[in-house]
């Protein structure tokens, strides 16, 4: 029976290893028929902008780029929280196909449904 999975990554290029494996975790649930989301917050808003991960390739792991990306392409949603993305003055017209800002609400309304969670 599927059920909902929620990635909470808090790191982007500040820490890269988090920020992959977090990406590695949410592929594995949505390929395993979870309903998938990514939450980025903190510092982790900075993935939703087109080009900040292009160059992340942690040694023994897909490009972290091809993680977003297929991760998107297999139905997973990665929502962005807007408090941390207009804190940091980041550009809303550059972000990752699949990315969308969203208040904590959002979040608030996918977790209170019964999805477990796992934060990187």
């Amino acid at each position: 029976m599927a059920g909902k999975f929620c990635v909470s990554l808090t790191r982007s290029t500040d820490d890269t290893d988090r920020a992959t494996v977090a990406f590695v975790v949410a592929n594995a649930a949505v390929a395993s028929g979870q309903e998938t989301m990514v939450f980025l917050s903190v510092e982790g808003v900075r993935l939703a902008v087109a080009g900040v991960a292009d160059e992340v390739h942690e040694p023994g792991f897909q490009p972290l780029k091809e993680l977003m990306t297929s991760f998107v392409q297999a139905g997973g949603t990665i929502l962005v929280c807007s408090p941390c993305f207009k804190k940091r003055d980041l550009d809303a017209t550059k972000l990752v196909p699949g990315a969308t800002i969203v208040g904590g609400a959002r979040l608030v309304e996918f977790l209170s449904q019964g999805a477990a969670c796992v934060s990187y």
